[in-house]
């Protein structure tokens, strides 16, 4: 029987917690302060819920991130620390150039595995693959409804009530759009680790008043030849701002613990 141990305790993890294989047991819930005491009331007797991973009772095999960018920055080294493999979901925090090597170099040190998992998007391994011959240019097109963007950096850009037809309301680097709209930032920064890196992955940010859901557009061209992937992503039913895809590759590390033949 293997452990998993969730950093975060939000819908995410709550599907991937529902969909584990029987040979596979949620052992302990990393969570924070504010959200501990009611997920230990949830949760009973049978999971450990802690708020720092000194309290850890038993090592799992694998923590999974889920929290967000603050959560991973908070444990992430500790975890590593700790000799337990990581996979990441909140791969925006990567654009933070302290943490990425600090994180870095704890997971080097400590002989430890962290894993960048494919969050919303598919294609990354062909685009890692391919980085290895040399690639010329990457771009990523993230496009959303107008109101998916609101609250943003966007609101300085859209004119949401005039908005009729799409618009590129934004054209930079990958550091560049995770700076500006930080709750987006994953997917881009997965494409980028994967590909040419943060500077060089061309990112363009599109408001689409005539969709019914986010798309993704991903373009690579290189030695290998050239790959285009679109697609639409369909949301958690339990949250519409998380992507079910995100959810099922943190599953699919889990699910990797007990298999002998991996893809």
């Amino acid at each position: 029987m293997k452990s998993v141990m969730f950093v975060g305790y939000g819908s995410m993890a709550r599907k991937v917690h529902e969909m584990l294989p029987k040979d596979i047991v949620l052992s302990t819930i990393l969570a924070s302060a504010r959200s501990a005491e009611s997920i230990k009331t949830e949760m009973g007797a049978s999971i450990n819920v802690i708020t720092s991973v000194d309290d850890l009772v038993e090592i799992p095999d694998l923590a999974i991130e889920m929290a967000g960018q603050n959560g991973l920055k908070e444990h992430a080294v500790k975890i590593i620390e700790k000799g337990i493999p990581l996979g990441i979901i909140s791969v925006g925090a990567f654009t933070d150039d302290k943490f990425a090597v600090a994180l870095t170099d704890a997971a080097k040190q400590h002989g430890v595995k962290t894993h960048i998992l494919a969050g919303a998007v598919a294609g990354i391994d062909g685009i890692n693959a391919a980085s290895l011959a040399g690639l010329d240019k990457v771009v990523y097109q993230g496009r959303k409804q107008p109101d998916s963007w609101r609250g943003s950096h966007a609101d300085n850009l859209i004119d949401y009530d005039n908005l009729k037809e799409p618009v590129v309301f934004f054209t930079g680097t990958a550091r560049e759009a995770a700076v500006l709209f930080p709750a987006n930032s994953n997917v881009a920064a997965t494409i980028a680790l994967a590909g040419v890196g943060l500077d060089e992955t061309t990112v363009e940010l599109i408001a689409d008043p005539t969709l019914e859901h986010n798309m993704h557009h991903i373009t690579a061209e290189g030695v290998f030849g050239k790959l285009e992937i679109n697609m639409a992503g369909m949301p958690l039913a339990e949250n519409p701002k998380t992507s079910s895809l995100a959810a099922f590759s943190a599953l699919r590390l889990c699910c990797q613990l007990d298999q002998a033949l991996q893809l």
